[in-house]
């Protein structure tokens, strides 16, 4: 009888201190979950997502956007929040260079 291997999906998704701030990312990848939301919220689909970054299988792509899911609230406060800050950042460059 042939066995079949499963991955447990509850280790697809990790954080580590030392990686992106700590933020929850695909384990054993770059990828954090808050880019792979971000393209699901312009409207990408898993599929496109999953072809965007070849690296990473589909599973991989439904995991991360369980976790945001699941997380939704704590995770677009805080993409609003870095929306901010870099918004803020940005007028504070744009003056100090019409004031040079």
């Amino acid at each position: 009888m042939a066995t079949i291997d499963s991955v447990d999906i509850g280790t697809m998704i990790t954080r580590d201190p030392n990686r992106h701030h700590g933020r929850p990312h695909i384990a054993g990848t770059g990828i954090s979950v808050r880019r792979i939301a971000g393209w699901y919220i312009l409207g990408y689909s898993p599929d496109e997502i999953a072809e965007k970054y070849s690296h990473l299988n589909l599973a991989q792509v439904y995991a991360a956007l369980a976790y945001y899911h699941a997380n939704q609230d704590q995770m677009d406060a805080e993409i609003a929040a870095e929306e901010t800050e870099a918004e803020r950042l940005e007028k504070e460059f744009l003056a100090s260079r019409s004031a040079s």
